[in-house]
């Protein structure tokens, strides 16, 4: 069997200037970067233009060891509405080097379903990220700058919120000790690391409309206090027209393809479980413009990824989502009932019932959001026709349309038949989009929604500074904005051990931090980290490139 970078070693790309003419755009509107990759012009993605797509969510399960393939399902479902000559455009993120280098993989999807260039996309790409990291590290340059001389703004070296950033699990940097160098190092003081991903600089440039109002989203981030514990800003700073110098080039959608041929814009990655887990608006915005239908994925389980696409990203750009695809696998089922990895392989309908009711849970919080749900089963080789008719006959007894569908071995081909059922919900019309809070709403209130509305907790617990975290950012004007919840992608619950739909549980938030600049406020929950570490064995073991410059190990 083929790896996933044998297959997309083996693809024949067509040249980027063919996949831009599919939607529209000649040779001088797009910017080439190489053969097989370019950016599209950032002025397609206007706020005031009406979209001419309907948008697709394609969300999932809790994630499991056994793997539920969201994004595989989202390449494949682009790939199958080109088949059936649907004019699709698919919107991703950018992976980050991380979990690349660490377990989790890349984000472009895999085997027959895979964006490409592949290891162009999972490997720095168009220099997206480098931007972000290089934005993050300028404020953060500036900020212990100006505390060595001369501190004007009086900013309290104990209350600084800015941490510094890199793209790369590395555990050791989750806190450190800056300016240790006698009398011309700096202020000392307490800082850390979190990870690219979860940077605001990030988060602000997923959500950002343009130029002008990402250089106004700069100038709102609160970088830290001063000792009468007012907000301190970056525009007190005077860094946010040079952050946003750096992210010029940064901000045009990057324009790719998959290996069916489909036009794919890939464009920023917040994680979804420490961040809000969207690709860019502006790349969204484009789509929409440029396509019928826009396939695009939010990260992680529907609790995180899709709850915060819908709490977040629609919110702040006026997205209507006419369905959503929530993606189980029958393995990844089987765990959530309680078996074994090592025994997955095994035929056990009882376990797979016990494990529906995480689906079911995710089926129904996107229904609560007004948007229709269709469930993907992403079928797996050792899968018996018993599990899958369980499966099917269950989401059929919810009301809920559910169709089987293989993109890793079939690619577009094996998702055709999902692609009629999606179009057939999306033509229908039925979505009726809102929130599910209001903006006017209190934080602690909003946060209390969530883990209700959406775990199924019986309630929250506000836990070490977390309450007087909630009273300063609603002091400073922060009260209506969204929560951006950081929780465990394993469960309902904030427990990571808690599989299926536990029951009896709350939910325990530790701290709520802003994200003024992003336009929403972060509650971190139970041991939940902004900068994650490598595993006991990471994938970087595995890789090489030979002499040609052909990459080994990469998925």
């Amino acid at each position: 069997m083929k790896t996933d970078i044998e297959i997309a070693q083996a693809a024949e790309l067509r040249p980027i200037t063919e996949i831009a003419e599919k939607i529209g755009l000649g040779q001088d509107d797009i910017i080439r970067y190489g053969h097989y990759k370019a950016k599209v012009p950032l002025e397609l993605s206007r706020a005031d233009a009406s979209p001419r797509a309907k948008l697709i969510l394609v969300a999932g399960i809790n994630p499991t060891p056994a793997g539920e393939g969201k994004s595989t399902v989202a390449v494949g479902l682009a790939d199958a509405l080109t088949l059936r000559e649907r004019r699709p455009v698919l919107a991703l993120r950018e992976p980050s080097l991380g979990p690349v280098f660490g377990i989790k993989g890349g984000a472009a999807g895999g085997g027959y379903s895979q964006v490409v260039p592949m290891a162009d996309i999972n490997l720095h790409f168009n220099g997206d990220f480098h931007a972000v990291s290089s934005a993050h590290s300028l404020l953060s340059a500036m900020l212990d700058n100006h505390m060595f001389r001369p501190n004007s703004l009086n900013i309290d070296p104990r209350r600084i919120t800015w941490p510094r950033t890199v793209d790369m699990n590395d555990r050791a940097l989750r806190q450190i000790v800056v300016g240790l160098g006698g009398i011309n190092g700096g202020v000392p003081r307490e800082d850390g690391f979190v990870i690219t991903a979860a940077s605001e600089i990030m988060a602000i440039f997923a959500l950002a409309s343009g130029l002008e109002d990402l250089e106004q989203r700069f100038g709102d981030i609160i970088i830290g206090f001063s000792r009468d514990r007012q907000p301190v800003r970056a525009r007190d700073l005077k860094a946010q027209g040079a952050m946003t110098l750096l992210m010029k080039d940064a901000m045009a959608p990057n324009l790719v393809q998959t290996l069916g041929g489909t036009p794919t814009l890939v464009h920023a990655g917040p994680f979804g479980n420490i961040a809000h887990g969207c690709n860019s608006l502006v790349a969204t915005r484009a789509a929409l413009q440029l396509g019928d239908y826009v396939v695009t994925e939010a990260g992680f389980g529907a609790d995180l990824g899709a709850e915060k696409f819908f709490n977040i990203k629609c919110r702040t750009g006026d997205l209507k989502p006419a369905v959503a695809v929530v993606v189980g696998t029958v393995r990844a089922l089987k765990m959530h009932g309680g078996v074994p990895k090592n025994e997955l392989e095994k035929e056990n309908v009882e376990a797979l019932k016990r494990g529906l009711e995480n689906i079911q849970g995710h089926v129904e919080n996107v229904a609560k959001h007004g948007v229709p749900p269709v469930v993907a089963l992403n079928r797996f080789s050792a899968d018996t026709d018993a599990e899958v008719r369980t499966v099917l006959e269950a989401a059929a007894s919810w009301g809920v349309p559910a169709v089987e569908a293989d993109p890793w071995g079939a690619g577009g081909q094996g998702v055709l038949e999902l692609a009629d059922a999606v179009v057939q919900v999306a033509d229908e019309g039925k979505a009726d989009f809102k929130p599910l809070y209001p903006s006017d709403m209190g934080l602690a209130e909003k946060i209390e929604i969530v883990s209700r509305e959406i775990y199924g907790a019986d309630g929250v617990d506000f836990q070490g500074s977390a309450q007087k975290d909630i009273a300063q950012l609603e002091s400073i004007g922060l009260r209506d904005v969204p929560v951006c919840m950081a929780k465990t992608q394993y469960s309902f619950s904030d427990d990571p051990a808690k599989l299926g739909r536990p029951k009896g549980f709350r939910i325990t938030v530790r701290q709520v931090t802003p994200s003024a600049g992003a336009g929403f406020v972060v509650a971190k929950t139970g041991d939940i980290m902004t900068m994650p570490g490598l595993g006991a064995t990471p994938a970087a073991e595995r890789m090489r490139v030979d002499e040609d410059g052909t990459i080994h190990g990469l998925f």
